[in-house]
């Protein structure tokens, strides 16, 4: 494979300066990474088979809901307990059986908004466990979307979070920006179509602002995104140098 072969990739998950270097390799050869979210062993090796096949690197990733399903339903989520059990064993789970796989893996989380916030808090304190012992966070990356929010809470959040995972070389990806339509009893289809669009200022702004924390971040902005009544948004990242 191109990109395991030019970057020195291993199978299994990867992290920190391998992350943005295989965002700069798919950048430069002009292909995405498909990001996966998956819910249970069986959804991780139906997708490690796909990329297997397509002998390409993959984003596996766990929404706090998927999260929790990995957990079990048995598991209460009052204070997002089953959602950062869940997103824990998933994570072991997918690290221990990605190199059987041959495939570069990007272990990441999904949408993170701001009540679900001490979910966030609970992976990076397993993060940061993880890194004592092992030299590299239990996970590759997280999202952090607080696109709902005030531009300034927004950012200044961010900042916070992206200072915490600096230290470990882990990817944060944030959002900036409404996503048209209605997914998830969030419904947006009444919005303003100007609304749509990030502002490029405050792209800036926030690049201004997060790059001197780490270069380990992206920024997932609005494009006059829509989403449809069953489906995921699609996102633009702008990657950080």
């Amino acid at each position: 494979m191109g990109a395991m072969q030019e970057l020195g990739l291993k199978p299994g998950v990867i992290y920190g300066d391998q992350v943005k270097d295989l965002f700069k390799y798919a950048q430069k050869h002009t292909f995405a990474i498909p990001a996966i979210n998956v819910t249970s062993s069986s959804t991780v090796v139906a997708a490690l088979e796909a990329a297997r096949d397509a002998k390409a690197p993959i984003i596996l990733q766990m929404s706090q809901g998927g999260a929790a399903y990995f957990a079990g339903k048995g598991v209460a989520n009052k204070n997002q307990e089953a959602s950062i059990a869940g997103a824990i064993a998933g994570a072991l789970y997918i690290r221990a059986i990605a190199p059987s796989y041959d495939i570069p893996v990007i272990l990441h989380t999904d949408h993170c908004a701001k009540k679900l916030l001490p979910w966030l808090d609970g992976m990076l304190d397993e993060d940061e466990k993880f890194f004592k012992e092992h030299g590299t966070p239990l996970f590759s990356s997280h999202m952090i979307d607080l696109s709902e929010e005030e531009v300034d809470y927004n950012l200044k959040t961010t900042a916070a979070y992206l200072k915490r995972a600096a230290p470990m070389k882990q990817w944060l990806e944030m959002e900036i920006g409404i996503t048209g339509g209605e997914e998830d009893g969030v419904n947006n289809e009444s919005v303003d179509n100007n609304s749509l669009y990030t502002q490029p200022e405050d792209i800036y702004n926030i690049f201004k602002t997060l790059s001197p924390i780490s270069p380990y971040f992206s920024i997932a902005a609005g494009f006059g995104n829509v989403h449809g009544k069953a489906a995921a948004p699609l996102h633009v990242n702008y990657r950080s140098r």
